[in-house]
């Protein structure tokens, strides 16, 4: 599940506390588990449906495994129960290599160039504002007020219905569950109508789906750490399947705000044999007891 990493502090202090959702808020004698679901065994050619085109249709995971959820001790004493990689003491570099909490090149890495890797670059005149969201994410994003993530902040689709006239999207994700309806039918966008996450198209190139979403609402943020954009944002994503797998990449283009477009990693994803199963909805208990602005990144 593609959730921002959450904390819940196991003695009283100034730590923030920083969830969505209260099932994700654990003890410290406490694991919290989501079954994993297990790929099909053995690689198979790309089926095909009966317009020629790649068969998207299926449940997706991270390719090497499910999406199991183990809650892991940190070094403060508190506990994360998603994504904590960017959490655990840094490994040292190796001779010759800058070191995993170096700072990152002007621009890039999170507001004012530091932070998570591969961050939106941003126009200079608008790091101070990318700065200033990023110090106060904890009041202002809508995403840690069970508000939907936006795209492309809510990654790659868990599973996948298709037609020969459109694509559907299903999302399991921290804040619930979403959906995103793609036309392949050759239709233009709808009358502008602002939303979370947008208005989106699709079309083929060669075995590639290409989907454009334009028209979002500007609450959502491009990723984690004060990373906003304008009204004026379009994503292009692009999947392509071979075999049980599928490549997921995604780039955003907003030019009044960002020097360049902005491509996200990679995702490489592989069929799964299990259903998703309804999550859990989405109910903010926590942010009425934060302490401060304290917050950190989020792979996402």
């Amino acid at each position: 599940m593609k959730a921002p990493i959450m904390k819940t502090p196991l003695l009283s202090g100034g730590l923030l506390l920083v969830a969505i959702a209260a099932s994700y808020v654990v003890s410290p004698s406490v694991t919290a588990q989501t079954p994993e679901r297990s790929a099909p065994n053995g690689a198979a050619a790309t089926p095909r449906l009966p317009d020629g085109r790649p068969d998207l249709n299926g449940t997706w995971i991270p390719e090497g495994g499910g999406r199991g959820q183990t809650a892991v001790k940190l070094p403060d004493g508190s506990v994360c129960v998603t994504n904590c990689a960017d959490l655990l003491p840094p490994a040292p570099a190796a001779a010759g290599q800058r070191g995993a909490g170096a700072p990152a090149a002007p621009g890039r890495g999170g507001p004012g160039g530091g932070g998570a890797p591969n961050f939106p670059k941003y126009k200079p005149e608008y790091l101070a504002k990318v700065k200033e969201l990023n110090d106060t994410q904890v009041k202002v994003d809508t995403l840690l007020q069970c508000q939907p993530p936006g795209v492309p902040r809510i990654g790659p689709p868990d599973k996948i219905v298709q037609t020969a006239r459109e694509v559907v999207f299903l999302y399991d994700d921290g804040n619930g569950a979403f959906f995103r309806i793609i036309p392949t039918d050759g239709r233009g966008h709808r009358p502008p109508w602002a939303s979370y996450l947008g208005d989106a198209i699709g079309k083929w190139e060669g075995d590639t789906l290409v989907v454009e979403t334009i028209d979002f609402n500007v609450e959502t943020w491009l990723a984690d750490n004060g990373a906003f954009h304008t009204k004026d944002l379009k994503v292009v994503e692009r999947l392509r399947r071979t075999g049980d797998k599928l490549e997921y990449r995604v780039t955003s283009h907003d030019p009044a705000v960002l020097a360049e477009p902005w491509e996200g990693r990679v995702r490489n994803l592989q069929l799964t044999d299990q259903e998703l199963d309804e999550p859990v909805r989405c109910e903010d208990r926590d942010l009425a007891h934060m302490v401060d602005n304290s917050h950190h990144g989020n792979a996402r």
